[in-house]
């Protein structure tokens, strides 16, 4: 929706072109990114200080995964910036000595509640926040019936509007996302993992060589409050069959607040090691271990960053934004992606009023769907779907299926037109280290 009403004012502005709806979306993303950066900031800062917010903005700025992930335009990177901005002005949050200001909360519930709004998952989140504040409020009748309930309910309200004016009928989406993903498992069509696989291996990766650093800083600062938040997420989402690292990005920042609190004790510690030196007139010529921790984050972090943006998986966008010129010439007709579906952006690069089509793998009762077909025999599903297609100008597909289907695609006169790097490692299938547009 947000992205719709953006892709609109483009339009009424005439700037609906392919280069700006290709970086457009991306632009307002790192908007939003920028006010979780310095929400990270301020909430660190109410914490802790000044010393340790400028240490946790610069994790949060070095984390390859925050690189990687923040700035893209997924819910998740939406979800996390209101959770920044939300856990700043819950009361619960802070310490005793420095409480919010008066009337945060509401604006703490109302952020909580447009989180659940574009993300129902992020309950997951306010819940704990929510028992937290019920818990150590002195005025809970008032939390509940004055703030709580009339917040929710106006929100609620409100997207259950938009819902009516998008789907033509009254639609509880909130609701349908909680029988999908959690009473019926349906998520577990798209993969699963162990239940430990966000401790031993998905929110490790995300924070990396920040690790040792966040685990002495929880124990360091015995901020219990916070730490209890990243061990409920974790622990809840664990539940699950389907598991993705961006399901837990919200948590990620608040992780690097201990890596700032961390790297701040040993700021003040060489600070007080080089008074003493300064006063014994003792000079060391040997790095500080702040120094040594800075290097060693950065070295480790800056080139995974640059690799996962720039260089992993980036063939179907080059793909794309090929296709995208190669139809503003008036050189395409149509398209048809025989690869899994959503492997590229698809009309929000090529922005080109022309036939495409991608295979379908909409959930159906445990019947394979039509990627399912295509991964599983692609010769086959690939007969039998020319027989009904209306050929198409253009063939998109990545190399591992193309050398199954080279004399299927010169038997319907296509032949290769480019090809682009796409991964040198693979993920969750085969290696798909290239791909392949083929022309008629």
């Amino acid at each position: 929706m947000m992205f719709a009403l953006f892709y609109k004012l483009l339009a009424l502005l005439r700037l609906d072109i392919p280069c700006v709806m290709i970086k457009a979306p991306r632009l307002l993303q790192s908007i939003f990114s920028a006010v979780g950066d310095l929400y990270l900031y301020k909430l660190s800062f109410v914490l802790f200080g000044d010393g340790v917010a400028k240490w946790a903005l610069f994790s949060q700025l070095a984390n390859w995964f925050m690189f990687f992930c923040f700035n893209r335009t997924f819910s998740n990177s939406l979800e996390t910036t209101l959770t920044l901005v939300g856990l700043y002005y819950w009361p619960s949050v802070r310490s005793s000595l420095n409480k919010a200001p008066s009337g945060s909360r509401k604006w703490g519930l109302a952020l909580a509640a447009l989180a659940c709004a574009i993300r129902p998952t992020s309950a997951v989140t306010w819940v704990y926040v929510g028992l937290l504040e019920l818990y150590l409020t002195h005025d809970r009748l008032r939390f509940i019936f004055v703030e709580l309930i009339p917040i929710g309910s106006v929100v609620l309200g409100i997207t259950c509007l938009l819902d009516r004016l998008m789907y033509d009928s009254w639609v509880l989406v909130p609701l349908n996302f909680l029988k999908f993903n959690f009473l019926s498992s349906g998520g577990d069509y798209y993969g699963t993992h162990k239940w430990h696989w966000y401790f031993t291996q998905g929110f490790t990766v995300m924070v990396f060589t920040f690790l040792p650093f966040c685990v002495a800083g929880i124990i360091k600062s015995k901020y219990w409050k916070l730490s209890g938040l990243i061990l409920w997420v974790l622990g809840l989402y664990s539940i699950l069959g389907h598991k993705e690292f961006r399901f837990v990005l919200p948590v990620l920042p608040i992780s690097l607040i201990f890596v700032g609190y961390s790297l701040a004790a040993l700021d003040e510690r060489d600070s007080r090691n080089g008074a003493k030196k300064r006063s014994s007139c003792i000079c060391n010529k040997w790095p500080s271990r702040k120094q040594l921790a800075i290097f060693f984050l950065l070295a480790s972090n800056i080139p995974m960053a640059l690799y996962m943006s720039l260089i992993h998986q980036r063939g179907t966008e080059d793909a794309m934004n090929y296709l995208s010129k190669e139809a503003a010439k008036g050189k395409v007709k149509s398209i048809v992606f025989l690869m899994p579906c959503h492997a590229t952006p698809y009309y929000s690069t090529l922005h080109n009023n022309l036939p495409m089509r991608f295979l379908d793998c909409t959930p159906n009762k445990g019947m394979p769907t039509e990627s399912d077909r295509f991964m599983m025999d692609p010769v086959s599903f690939a007969v039998d779907f020319a027989k009904n297609w209306s050929h198409p100008s253009h063939i998109v597909l990545f190399d591992s299926e193309e050398r199954h289907l080279k004399d299927f695609l010169i038997s319907h006169s296509f032949r290769e037109v480019r090809r682009f790097f796409h991964a040198h490692f693979k993920v969750d299938r085969d290696l798909q280290a290239s791909v392949v547009v083929y022309a008629d």
